[in-house]
């Protein structure tokens, strides 16, 4: 029990709003939390706005969720300590960062668009489309361009995806638009040396679905298991369905992640030494994933079995057309320039030669 204690003490070092939870109750806050009116005393139930199927079933790993709190949504990461669960805050009040990164994105993106029609009209205008240099020469330059607009997008759209009001979701058959992002995906990392097997659902699940949102956050999702996992291993997806939630599962046979830096997994900007072996980016792609479960009503929880590996699930609500729901019929441009989808996500992972063309 002392050590219990200890670690709840810890609680007012940590600099964000944070509670602990013991039973489902809410026996201690920081200062911080203090100052958004959580109390203890209460059943954290009663703060949860989305999540609450997933924490029930919760038993270990770092999981992402939304309290409703004074009529705000709000993101909280979840992580099973001994003897209770700490919430933390990962959506800051103040987005000052992420407008200042949508601003720089904003200022890059009209420069590297002008290197890539350069780029895209130099290849064939130097007469050397026969020489295999040159071909892998373009192919690395077009690979490192996508990567770059890869980055100035997470940049430019983080801002966007965390205020977003769902404004461009529509009935599809969500369970069809998962597996289409498979489907290509499974064609491009065949040439990475690893196995992506994913299985499906047989039946057709209509819900208000954002495609592209939901297509980004899977490749990003792929992403960081290609990132983890070796040449010859494995990824598996599966997307299951318990009532009215829809569950996909992204496990590698990659080398996991150590337990110390599994909370830090949603926040932004982390910058340890232990994350500075380029596997580890700033964040953004999971700001991305977070906000697309969000939207969808769903949650992500990260943890580690005990075969291999680390293991993502996204849970997504089913739901119907909403009388509240107001869409938006203005054209917006595609993110990535009409480019390929998939090519842009994956771009860090990806061999060089797939880019050849582009």
């Amino acid at each position: 029990m002392e050590q219990i204690s200890d670690h709840m003490e810890m609680l007012h070092a940590v600099d964000r709003p944070a509670f602990c939870v013991k039973g489902g109750i809410i026996v201690k806050v920081n200062a911080d939390a203090a100052g958004l009116l959580i109390e203890t005393g209460i059943p954290v139930t009663d703060l949860l706005e989305t999540g609450s199927e997933e924490y029930a079933a919760f038993t270990g790993g770092c999981l992402y969720l939304n309290l409703s709190l004074a009529g705000h949504s709000m993101g909280w990461s979840v992580l099973r300590m001994e003897g209770f669960d700490l919430f933390r805050l990962e959506d800051d009040e103040d987005d000052r960062e992420l407008k200042a990164m949508a601003l720089a994105a904003r200022t890059l993106r009209d420069p590297l668009s002008s290197v890539m029609i350069t780029a895209d009209r130099l290849f064939p205008l130097s007469g050397l489309a026969d020489d295999p240099q040159t071909r892998e020469q373009v192919a690395r330059l077009n690979r490192g361009l996508m990567q770059m607009l890869r980055v100035i997008n997470n940049m430019s759209d983080a801002e966007r995806y965390h205020a977003d009001t769902g404004v461009r979701q529509q009935i599809r058959d969500i369970s069809a638009v998962i597996g289409e992002v498979f489907e290509k995906a499974a064609s491009l990392v065949e040439h990475t040396g690893i196995a992506l097997r994913y299985e499906g659902l047989h039946e057709t699940v209509y819900s208000l679905t954002d495609s592209d949102k939901l297509e980004r956050a899977i490749l990003n999702l792929l992403s960081n298991a290609l990132k983890f996992t070796p040449r010859g291993g494995s990824i598996c997806a599966k997307l299951t369905r318990r009532g009215k939630k829809l569950y996909l599962t992204i496990q590698d046979s990659g080398r996991g992640i150590d337990e110390s830096l599994r909370g830090q997994l949603f926040s932004r900007y982390v910058r340890q030494p232990g994350l500075e072996d380029g596997s580890f980016g700033i964040g953004l792609g999971m700001v991305l994933v977070r906000a697309a479960a969000a939207l969808h009503g769903g949650t992500v929880l990260v943890d580690q079995p005990a075969s291999a590996g680390i293991r993502v699930t996204m849970s997504l609500a089913i739901r119907q057309e909403s009388p509240g729901l107001i869409r938006n019929h203005i054209l917006i441009p595609d993110y990535a320039g009409e480019l390929d989808h998939a090519l842009v996500e994956l771009s860090e992972v990806l061999p060089h030669e797939l880019y050849g063309n582009n």
